[in-house]
């Protein structure tokens, strides 16, 4: 009896050296940060200069129609940065901001007809997290909810109903931004309601486009007609599975599936890194500009996976906080983010995609700042 306790407790104690070791690993690569860099100072930055900037409409003159998703992906990163801090005063200010879309503004809220419009949904949620306003829980749920359901208004396709009879969404178009779009919003569906439907069926969804996107070395191409490894499309698959696997429950069948299309990815994003820490507007080319969106989004993913234990903590910890250092320089004086690539549509053409505008401040950048802050604080 004796021995064998003795031995338990050999293990137990075996194993708590092992996970001190992997969470001190962890500490070292996200602690220490020299002056002004620290992921509270710099969602700090970000955040309030989200508070300050009027409605955009894709870095084009004028309001827009209906709030775009860049907007709602920086909307909700802000929000999750105040929980994370317990920043009450920028979650009221961010509520205040949605106030208006609540009642007299209520046509910027755009028809969740589209993975692009649905994925407004996630601020609702998020807001209704954090203040328990029944009214955000509502509107989140419609735009979750017509995700799922049947066909419906002028976006309607053939291809629609052939996905909707599969029991995918209608919304589908194997874009692999989708899989930020909807697994953003359908995440957070669970989070708010406890329903695992939602993500039950994002996560089937995810697996539907990883077996139909992924090539062989774990990146995607833009589109399947189009052989090139766009870093920010490729940034959305990366959010997209850490995204999905943070809150995805462990019997999930279709987890072992997704963590094995994340950690492959991560490997290959591991490959590319440039010295210095970023990214490549065109991933496996070394003659391509630095792009920050897509340099955020991969770091996410690797900061997520350290944290979450799925990465090695001594390979991937120390390359998140070089990409980190690194991007954190391209935030100029007035808290926005340089050399984010433009709005890109898919063509067919290498030099399109190094020719793409590189914009300031546009939010497509800001957005990844302030999910890795959070991330780097959860």
């Amino acid at each position: 009896m004796k021995r064998n306790l003795a031995l338990f407790t050999a293990l137990m104690l075996g194993i708590s050296s092992t996970a001190n070791a992997q969470s001190a690993k962890t500490t070292a690569a996200f602690k220490n940060w020299p002056a002004g860099s620290s992921p509270k100072e710099i969602g700090n930055i970000i955040a309030n200069r989200f508070i300050a900037t009027p409605h955009t409409n894709f870095n084009r003159p004028g309001p827009p129609k209906v709030i775009t998703y860049p907007e709602t992906c920086t909307w909700y990163g802000a929000l999750t940065f105040a929980k994370v801090t317990g920043n009450k005063t920028l979650t009221k200010q961010l509520a205040a901001r949605f106030e208006p879309l609540l009642n007299n503004r209520d046509t910027l809220v755009p028809v969740p007809d589209h993975v692009d419009y649905t994925v407004f949904g996630s601020v609702p949620f998020e807001l209704y997290m954090q203040t328990k306003d029944a009214r955000y829980l509502k509107l989140g749920k419609h735009f979750a909810d017509k995700q799922w359901g049947p066909p419906e208004g002028k976006r309607v396709t053939a291809e629609s109903h052939r996905f909707y009879n599969k029991g995918l969404s209608w919304q589908t178009r194997l874009w692999i931004d989708d899989m930020f779009m909807i697994t953003a919003v359908q995440s957070q569906a669970y989070r708010a309601t406890g329903d695992r439907n939602y993500i039950n069926k994002a996560a089937n969804e995810m697996v539907f486009y990883l077996d139909s996107l992924q090539q062989p070395n774990g990146l995607f191409y833009h589109a399947p007609d189009v052989p090139y490894f766009w870093g920010r499309g490729d940034g959305w698959m990366a959010v997209g599975m850490s995204e999905l696997l943070h809150s995805l429950p462990k019997d999930n069948p279709n987890r072992p599936r997704i963590m094995e299309g994340y950690k492959k990815m991560m490997a290959t994003l591991l490959k590319y890194q440039a010295e210095d820490g970023m990214w490549r507007q065109l991933i496996d080319d070394p003659t391509s500009w630095k792009e920050t969106s897509c340099t955020g989004m991969f770091t996410c993913a690797f900061i997520t996976g350290v944290k979450e234990g799925w990465l090695a903590a001594e390979v991937y910890g120390p390359a998140a906080r070089k990409a980190w250092l690194s991007l954190i320089k391209y935030i100029n004086a007035d808290g926005d983010i340089t050399d984010v690539c433009e709005g890109t549509n898919k063509k067919n053409d290498h030099q399109y995609y190094l020719d793409r505008k590189r914009n300031t401040g546009d939010l497509h950048g800001q957005a990844p700042l302030l999910w890795c802050a959070t991330a780097l604080l959860r």
